[in-house]
């Protein structure tokens, strides 16, 4: 990925960032020296402070309460302590509320939330944005200059757990906005193809939001309504960021991101990521049976592509469990200081965690923490602390970045248009083939950048495009000169296949795509639920491994494209199922129906080869090694998910960092360990 400039790092901190969520408003204020002296003891470098706290702030309107903030702020700085501080913002005081009852989000069914949790906000209300810049402005007047401030945190987890209101505020603000995106009424009806079911609109004024309909509602619309949805919490933070930019220059403004695919799916990143200053992410671990180191390095390419390639900060993760998931395994031993270098491995300037001491009431006091009910006579105490240390080794990777061997393309705006209602089979999962796809990059150790599907991509030998339903002319185009110009591309099915407003491109499948793939698709043919086909190599063709798909198939007409495997059975038997198109320099593969594991194995095994990436041996499954660089050198991490000794192959000699012991030609890395090598030279 193209570098970007160097993101600003927290103020006055020299080393790797270790800490999190402070909450001392839930304490006596006698805990607090107690904290700081533990604090001090694990390595604790960096808290992030008052994300909750707008009642505490201004327990009345236009009335503020600064001075426990004051002392604790105070309090971190003498012990050496640097500050997150977070703009309370995602949580309105019930006094708000009960003055602007309106303020409160509208679900699609016209339920209005109720006040009692947290992120329950319209975006486009007006009180509320003129209350959230007024708290913010105070905030920043008060402690711009304070010498523990590292950085500000505004807001907290946008598109958690709402991202779109539907009320009557929404429904102006949503006419403004697409004044502003598609110029007039006639504009709006040509993009949403108004025509079809007769939804013709005379004015603007007659377009609501997307509310709950007797069937499926117009399917552009509801792609605009996310676009909108987004933008207009995008507005509310940059809103917010301008303040903090205004009255405390030179200090970092972030807001936490959750990029993991399992966590959030109304917020598009790739604008998110060109607002903040410093990119940071939360990440929790999804226990529903998947490899969840596996979604944890994929999270964590994912955070450093938005990032642009520069290193990030991980905001959030847990210590063991978490408290809001049907089950919520405690984590192995040493599994929490393998999740934090495995992040770090992959950019991230530091371990951050909810939260610092485990909370007695509400609704997460079952959510681990650093300091948990057990107290310091505990594993999980015990883990903090070395984990603290270990960290405190490592500051000489800050700055270094990780280096990737392949891409896969990944657009959100794309996920929400192919999520809509009335696809051809409602089991074709954009998050799932991401997974997939990722997975079998991951096994054979290949570090993974994402990318905007309209991206410089000549950096990559291998492009993947795991799930691409929306795809402009622009890409189509971008695509063919990755190929022409040498690249191996390797596109799955249900790609191409629609515009920026979930039109169908004019002709056959797949639009945007054809070209470069070479190929025409005449018809659709997902599998029913339990179906599957055979996939076989031509006849006259090597021979290779009988292959077998499930969901979909596709009847495709080769324009060019040379069949690998054909369909042995199902509707298109006989016609190619997977194919590989010789443009220019480079190879363009599509797979026309959904492959996993060994199966899937097989095709990247020829992609590989064409993009000439060599099978990393020696290395074990679920073993892995990535590579951070910069001008204080290379440093190697090699990561053991398993309960096995194992051993890693180093190109060159070096120390390893956590023990301090040379390392040769070879490194040995025990079972659920992680190493750290500066390679020499």
């Amino acid at each position: 990925m193209p570098h970007s400039a160097p993101a600003p790092a927290p103020l006055g901190l020299q080393k790797l960032a270790f800490g999190g969520d402070y909450n001392p408003e839930q304490w006596p204020e006698e805990v607090w020296h107690e904290d700081v002296r533990l604090m001090r003891e694990a390595g604790v470098t960096m808290v992030s402070v008052g994300i909750f706290s707008w009642a505490l702030l201004e327990p009345e309107p236009g009335s503020h309460d600064f001075g426990w903030l004051d002392r604790l702020l105070d309090l971190l700085h003498v012990n050496g302590i640097r500050a997150d501080l977070g703009t309370p913002t995602v949580a309105p005081p019930a006094w708000f509320y009960r003055a602007h009852p309106e303020a409160l989000p509208v679900s699609r069914d016209g339920v209005r939330y109720a006040f009692g949790s947290r992120g329950a906000i319209c975006h486009s209300s007006a009180p509320y944005r003129e209350a959230a810049a007024n708290i913010t402005e105070q905030l920043a007047r008060r402690y711009a200059s304070h010498p523990a401030l590292a950085m500000w945190h505004v807001h907290n987890e946008y598109g958690v757990p709402v991202s779109a209101c539907y009320c009557d505020n929404c429904a102006a603000h949503f006419r403004r906005w697409l004044t502003g995106r598609h110029g007039s009424v006639d504009a709006v009806n040509e993009a949403w193809g108004t025509a079809f079911w007769g939804q013709h609109y005379r004015t603007l004024d007659e377009i609501d939001p997307p509310r709950t309909t007797p069937t499926v509602g117009n399917p552009a619309q509801q792609l605009d309504y996310a676009r909108f949805a987004d933008a207009t919490m995008r507005e509310n933070f940059t809103a917010e960021r301008d303040i903090l930019h205004r009255l405390a220059p030179g200090v970092p403004v972030t807001t936490n991101f959750m990029t993991a695919l399992s966590q959030c799916d109304s917020v598009d990143y790739w604008a998110w990521g060109r607002e903040v200053d410093l990119v940071t992410n939360d990440h929790y671990l999804i226990t529903d049976g998947r490899r969840t180191h596996v979604n944890l390095a994929m999270a964590a390419d994912l955070t450093r592509s938005v990032a642009g390639g520069a290193p990030w900060l991980l905001l959030e993760h847990s210590t063991s469990g978490v408290n809001w998931q049907p089950r919520n395994p405690a984590k192995r031993p040493g599994e929490m200081a393998r999740n934090s270098l495995a992040h770090v491995a992959r950019g991230s300037e530091g371990a951050m965690f909810f939260q610092w001491r485990q909370s007695r009431r509400g609704a997460e006091k079952f959510h681990s923490a650093m300091v948990p009910h057990a107290g310091t006579d505990s594993r999980v105490w015990r883990e903090v602390t070395a984990l603290g240390a270990g960290l405190g080794l490592l500051e000489g990777i800050r700055g270094t970045r990780t280096v990737a061997d392949a891409a896969m393309l990944w657009d959100w705006q794309s996920w929400w248009a192919q999520a809509l209602e009335w696809r051809p089979s409602e089991e074709h999962d954009a998050r799932e083939r991401a997974d997939t796809f990722y997975a079998s990059l991951y096994d054979r150790h290949l570090t993974v950048d994402f990318a905007h599907p309209d991206a410089d991509l000549s950096a990559y030998p291998l492009v993947v495009v795991p799930a691409l339903y929306l795809a402009t002319e622009d890409t189509g185009r971008n695509l063919r000169r990755y190929v022409e110009n040498g690249g191996t591309l390797v596109v799955s099915y249900f790609s191409g296949i629609v515009d920026t407003h979930d039109a169908v491109h004019p002709g056959p499948y797949p639009g945007a795509l054809r070209d470069v793939l070479g190929l025409t698709i005449e018809e659709f043919s997902p599998l029913g639920e339990g179906e599957t086909v055979r996939l076989i190599t031509p006849e006259g063709a090597p021979e290779g491994p009988v292959l077998t798909g499930d969901l979909w198939s596709d009847v495709v007409i080769p324009r060019g494209a040379e069949t690998v495997w054909s369909y042995a059975d199902g509707i298109p038997a006989g016609r190619p199922a997977v194919t590989r198109n010789r443009l220019g320099k480079g190879t363009a593969w599509y797979v026309s129906t959904r492959l996993s594991g060994p199966h899937l194995d097989a095709v990247l095994d020829r992609a590989c080869a064409d993009a000439a990436i060599a099978p990393r041996t020696g290395l074990a499954r679920d073993v892995e090694a990535v590579t951070r660089t910069g001008d204080s050198g290379t440093y190697l991490f090699a990561i053991n998910h398993t309960d096995t000794d194992t051993e890693v192959a180093l190109d060159a000699p070096g120390t390893e960092l956590l023990t301090g012991e040379p390392a040769a030609h070879s490194l040995a890395v025990p079972a659920g360990a992680v190493r750290v090598v500066r390679l020499d030279g």
